[in-house]
């Protein structure tokens, strides 16, 4: 069995997300999902639009996720420590970037692959933010 594993905030889950659980799923038995809880988005200076315990709702309701639990903090070895997956899909933003060529070589040493999966061209939750915060400012 394949156990596969990913990591996002989800907030505003839009068509990319969908994209990168239906590919990653695609790729594994079984999907295990980490969500950023509510104070490691913190940690990045941001603030999520739909609170944790609403954002795990979402990712649960996904037909291609059969776990999520919550993403505590940034290291990634941690959490295979815990759930031991084969596999972990990341957008290829990080694909060569210094942080993930180590990150990419620990799981190596363990025999876990690291997958980059192409960004959805177009929408980002950032961007959807953004969009509102626009039309708000128009009222």
């Amino acid at each position: 069995m394949i156990l596969g594993y990913t990591t996002g905030v989800f907030d505003l889950f839009h068509v990319g997300h969908v994209n990168l659980l239906r590919n990653a799923k695609g790729m594994c038995d079984k999907l295990v999902v980490g969500v950023t809880t509510d104070e490691l988005v913190s940690y990045k200076n941001k603030k999520s639009v739909i609170s944790f315990e609403e954002r795990m709702e979402v990712v649960r309701s996904c037909k291609y996720v059969d776990a999520v639990i919550p993403q505590e903090d940034m290291d990634k070895f941690t959490q295979w420590e815990k759930v031991k997956f084969n596999v972990m899909f990341v957008g290829d933003d990080w694909f060569k970037s210094e942080k993930w060529e180590a990150i990419d070589k620990q799981f190596k040493d363990v025999g876990v692959r690291v997958v980059y999966f192409p960004y959805t061209k177009g929408t980002s939750s950032t961007l959807i933010n953004n969009v509102l915060l626009d039309l708000r400012k128009e009222k």
